[in-house]
């Protein structure tokens, strides 16, 4: 049989996705109580990162250590991956001595090649086109701070990047609209702006986007790999800083959301990411608790 993995938010069916979220604070109430359960005992976690990590790498290494199990890191210059191995040899033997790999990786495609060739499950921890672990955090955030998000608005302000994808797709798997405002050249990927239609709207305009909005959200300008571009894109992206006055146009009870890391003064100005809608300091704790629940769901399912 071959294993469930997650390489988007796609690969799971809503009801299975609202499942996952459930659970993330069923052991987010376990740990604050100070109970432990360890249902990964024996279980071995692969992770290969091409690029850096704090949160992600924090957050898989730790919760699979409170799951009972063991993990492994692997840069790029750990292994034969990138250095003449292909992808698939990679894959067969890895996954011949790991229960499941996590892998941050430059590019999806190298990502789905892997996983096609993989015994085990393959979790994307970041590429190029998506970041679904950071989608479930998300999630559980606005649930616990506000309720269901079903039919709630979200306001995309800035680059089209892979975070934007994956709340694209998030509009898609738990039913809310979204409007990304993004200046021209900068649009998220044509043919998911096709398959979101019915949720997803694109605007040139920060105000537009944010008006009525119950979540704003934004993401650094230059994201790793983009660093060369940073001059460019400050020249692009002018306006379209979250600030009080956006903030404002929203409903009153929405809240700010950033996947960090964020530079205060450029894509938001402190008294947002700093005040009293943020909610970004329980969203990075979030990654914690659902990316427990996903690796609790892939290698020992809650019956």
């Amino acid at each position: 049989m071959k294993p469930r993995h997650f390489l988007t938010l796609m690969d799971l069916s809503p009801a299975e996705l609202q499942g996952l979220i459930r659970r993330a604070s069923e052991l987010k109430a376990l740990r604050q109580r100070g109970a432990h359960s360890a249902p990964l005992t024996g279980k071995t976690m692969a992770m290969i990162f091409e690029k850096s990590s704090t949160r992600t790498r924090v957050s898989f290494e730790a919760g699979m250590a409170q799951l009972g199990g063991a993990s492994l890191f692997l840069s790029p210059r750990d292994t034969h991956l990138g250095r003449g191995e292909p992808v698939e040899d990679t894959a067969r033997v890895m996954s011949r001595m790991v229960d499941v790999i996590v892998i941050r990786a430059n590019s999806h495609a190298m990502v789905e090649r892997f996983a096609e060739h993989s015994r085990v499950p393959v979790i994307n921890a970041l590429t190029d086109l998506y970041h679904p672990c950071q989608l479930l955090a998300d999630i559980q955030t606005y649930i616990e701070a506000r309720g269901p998000i079903e039919g709630r608005r979200v306001a995309w302000i800035g680059d089209g990047n892979n975070v934007c994808h994956s709340w694209m797709n998030a509009a898609r798997q738990f039913g809310f609209s979204m409007t990304i405002a993004a200046p021209k050249g900068y649009e998220p990927d044509a043919s998911l702006l096709k398959a979101c239609a019915a949720q997803v709207t694109l605007t040139r305009d920060p105000k537009e986007a944010a008006r009525g909005a119950d979540i704003v959200v934004t993401d650094t300008w230059a994201s790793m790999g983009q660093e060369d571009e940073k001059t460019e894109r400050l020249k692009a992206f002018a306006g379209y800083t979250v600030d009080p006055a956006l903030m404002q146009l929203a409903s009153k009870e929405s809240v700010f959301m950033h996947c960090l890391p964020a530079y205060r003064g450029v894509e938001v100005a402190a008294e947002v990411i700093d005040g009293p809608q943020s909610v970004v300091w329980d969203e990075a704790e979030n990654r914690l608790h659902a990316q427990k629940a996903l690796l609790e769901f892939l290698l020992a399912p809650v019956r």
